[in-house]
């Protein structure tokens, strides 16, 4: 659920002409105004490294092995695992 929220809003947010100032990788020198806006377009301008760090940092925070996130334990919420402290809303349900 999260991971496809991420990428409508990245979608969204590429057409809408919205980019990061510099680069995306200096060492390739590809610009995050170099990423085209196509949706596979875009996801193949990412250099393979790139994607290697993000899965990483995303499998951390889903595992909480991460040092801003927590494994999920019994006495939390389902998908509660942000370090941070977090206020919730009160469900009448």
């Amino acid at each position: 659920g999260r991971a496809a929220m991420l990428g409508f809003l990245h979608v969204i947010a590429i057409h809408a002409g919205i980019r990061f100032p510099g680069y995306l990788s200096p060492s390739l020198g590809v610009k995050f105004s170099d990423v085209p806006a196509g949706c596979f377009a875009s996801l193949e301008a990412v250099p393979t490294f790139g994607w290697l760090q993000i899965m990483f940092f995303t499998c951390m925070q889903e595992t909480g092995a991460s040092p801003f996130a927590e494994p999920q334990t019994d006495d939390k919420e389902p998908g509660d695992i942000a370090g941070i402290p977090w206020v919730r809303y009160d469900d009448p349900e």
